[in-house]
């Protein structure tokens, strides 16, 4: 019989996510699922046609390693189009199968056992598994809501001599945060001091709502040699089951992250790559009209939500906006409440002390806006109904 205290403790130790659990309490209550962060619409219909017209063009070998030519070519052209980067397409690209692989080749490309990486709270659940199964050590820094402000004392603290690297994930999920100027060139400064990598999660780059802009870390000054940004496809053409990753740098450091994604998943399908390459080459209206339409979204659902009686926090970009629950009178944690709405309302959402390591803030959740606007309006009747029923028990 298989002896299972001598697999891997780490994983072994790890519980089904909060996202798996929501997801499947949703289906058993016939809930909205405002949880799991997917548009419940397909993507750009040329976009997926070319994926399908690609199957049959006789090309459905194993791609190069790094990526197809024209999707490397793309990737490059979208950061000096958008960015204003230098990017070599031939040399500082690889192409992910997601922007979750990304993370993980980058954090391989980069960590020895014992190395120090700086992570700011709350953060993507899959960070801190990699970097330990690595070897390496976490450094943690939060923010808090409601103004999730940057901590630069404590940020600074958390650098030292054996920092390797910093994961920054801007625009900010599941906060909506979009780290400003000032507060990227602190970052930035940090990171020179320290001789150290910045490994930026900016899968959301092109999901962000004026007034607020998305920058870069890469575009700071001395940090186009230090930096790997991660791109994805799924977040930019709506399409996230197709798991199309992408990431940019200098050669020194893309030539060890290829390495990491040989051992990873070595390529990606290249029908996928080539219709992703197509997406990238879109006009401005489609990357402008992706972000306007979202950002009405995340209003639509602020406000439902508002006049329920939460207390909704502003969104700057991703698929989420996070909100306080508490003035509805329930006394549970967010855990609890995230299960009471979704087997009482019909509404799933996920609380936001998931996204912490410990002692995390226990009143806030997170919905997810990228859904359909009937879909929208229905989970906030279905709010609004339980609450006020609710109240007139009470």
């Amino acid at each position: 019989m298989l002896e299972l205290n001598r697999m891997n403790t780490l994983l072994s130790a790890a519980g089904t996510t909060i996202f798996t659990v929501m997801s499947a309490l949703a289906n058993e209550h016939g809930a909205i699922n405002l949880g799991q962060g997917f548009p419940d619409t397909e993507g750009p219909r040329d976009v997926v046609q070319a994926a399908a017209d690609a199957l049959l063009d006789d090309r459905n070998q194993y791609p190069p390693l790094t990526g197809l030519p024209e999707l490397r070519q793309a990737v490059a052209a979208a950061n000096a189009r958008f960015w204003g980067l230098d990017i070599d397409p031939a040399a500082g690209v690889v192409v992910t199968s997601g922007a979750t692989e990304a993370l993980a080749a980058c954090l391989m490309a980069t960590l020895n056992p014992g190395d120090e990486v700086v992570l700011i709270e709350p953060l993507y659940d899959t960070y801190l598994p990699v970097i330990r199964l690595l070897g390496a050590v976490p450094r943690l820094v939060r923010l808090q809501p409601p103004d999730w402000a940057l901590p630069r004392e404590a940020l600074a603290a958390a650098f030292g001599p054996r920092t390797r690297a910093i994961l920054l994930n801007t625009p900010m999920n599941p906060t909506g945060k979009v780290f400003t100027a000032d507060e990227l060139a602190f970052i930035a400064g940090l990171v020179r001091a320290h001789g150290a990598v910045a490994i930026c999660d900016e899968v959301y780059e092109h999901l962000v709502f004026p007034p607020a802009r998305h920058v870069p870390l890469m575009t700071l000054p001395g940090m186009a040699e230090r930096c790997l940004r991660v791109g994805s496809a799924g977040k930019t053409f709506s399409l996230t089951g197709w798991k199309v990753g992408y990431v940019s740098g200098p050669p020194a450091l893309i030539g060890v992250v290829a390495r990491a994604h040989q051992n990873l998943t070595f390529t990606t399908p290249p029908n996928l790559q080539r219709a992703v390459a197509l997406g990238l080459a879109k006009d401005d209206a489609y990357f402008a009209g992706l972000a306007a339409s979202l950002a009405a979204k995340a209003e639509r659902l602020s406000a439902g939500l508002a006049a329920i009686g939460f207390r909704v926090l502003p969104t700057q970009g991703s698929y989420f906006v996070t909100a306080d629950y508490s003035p509805l009178g329930f006394t549970g944690d967010d855990q609890a409440f995230c299960r009471h709405i979704t087997e009482q309302a019909g509404v799933a959402a996920i609380p936001v002390s998931a996204f912490y390591e410990a002692e995390p803030p226990r009143r806030w959740v997170r919905f997810a806006f990228c859904k359909k606007d009937e879909v929208l309006d229905e989970a906030c009747a279905r709010l609004a109904r339980h609450f006020a029923a609710r109240a007139v028990a009470a």
